[in-house]
């Protein structure tokens, strides 16, 4: 790999993967791409090589990025389609989606198998940060694994290792369980007093100079106001992260009531037909529990 351009294959061109790859070839990185929809690729193809599989995207990559849906998707990928398999020695492998910690361990150790190294790096930020090349990069991997991809981080956002392998997805846990949790008691709070009577677009200015201010009522908040659920980070992604979550904790032996009760709400939320919307977009399910609604900036309640 050269310290400055390594070539990239990029693994799953999607909402968080589509900016997230004009970002890298914006700072001169050579790359290929495959989806698994080939037809997401077409916007890069006179900018990048695109890949018909996943083992011939990787063949000649310094470094491989998967963005991809969730663990299932990631297994399927790199081991049943052959990525791993297909890796040159020397190669780095960096998953960016949001997996097990176990699973990330075993990938790690199949990639080791190939002479080839490995970090887990969930990300945190959404396609806004993603845009922005301001996305939070969580990594989990030896030093001198995460010091190689550094330079790369660098046009995404900004890395902090957290540990081993599979810290890094432990962490990208934790952050989901505070924004699962968080944004059902912005929810609550906004129709708690709204159903009261007040303002929720003045509520939410209020609250945000005080002790309860948050991105998730800065940004997730508004969204509520202005009934924008257009997905950033679809109901059915949080769900699958509050199911990781709760499966971690069994496996430690804790119990987590916030993180269930939430899970248990996006579950309804999901089957109620709303799997696409935004995760802010939990407040349809407190409203449909509830027979009311939010409103809007200037109306008030609504019954």
């Amino acid at each position: 790999m050269t310290d400055k351009f390594p070539h990239i294959a990029f693994l799953g061109i999607g909402l968080m993967g589509t900016p997230m790859s004009r970002n890298l070839l914006r700072a001169g990185y050579p790359m290929t791409l495959w989806n698994r929809t080939a037809s997401k690729c077409e916007p890069f193809a006179g900018q990048a090589t695109i890949a018909g599989s996943p083992a011939e995207a990787v063949a000649e990559a310094d470094l491989v990025i998967t963005m991809l849906e969730n663990g299932t998707v990631v297994e399927d990928v790199m081991v049943a389609q052959g990525a791993l398999a297909a890796l040159k020695t020397g190669a780095l492998v960096v998953d960016m989606s949001s997996v097990q910690p176990s699973l990330a361990r075993r990938h790690a150790q199949l990639a080791a198998a190939q002479g080839a190294g490995y970090v887990d790096a969930p990300v945190s930020g959404g396609t806004l940060g993603a845009t922005e090349a301001r996305l939070s990069i969580m990594a989990g991997g030896s030093e001198g694994d995460v010091a190689r991809a550094l330079p790369v981080f660098a046009a995404l956002g900004k890395c902090t290792r957290i540990g081993p392998v599979g810290a890094g997805q432990l962490a990208k846990l934790a952050n989901q369980a505070i924004v699962g949790i968080t944004i059902g008691a912005v929810s609550e709070a906004l129709l708690l007093a709204a159903k009261g009577g007040a303002d929720p677009a003045a509520v939410r200015e209020a609250l945000m100079g005080g002790f309860a201010g948050s991105r998730i009522l800065e940004l997730h908040g508004q969204r509520m106001i202005d009934r924008d659920f257009t997905p950033g980070a679809p109901a059915r992604i949080q769900l699958k992260d509050m199911r990781m979550i709760l499966d971690e904790a069994r496996a430690e032996g804790l119990t987590l009531p916030l993180a269930q009760q939430v899970h248990n709400e996006y579950l309804s939320l999901v089957a109620n037909g709303h799997s696409d919307v935004d995760h802010s977009g939990l407040l349809l399910e407190l409203e449909h529990v509830n027979g009311t609604l939010l409103g809007s900036v200037g109306r008030g309640p609504m019954t």
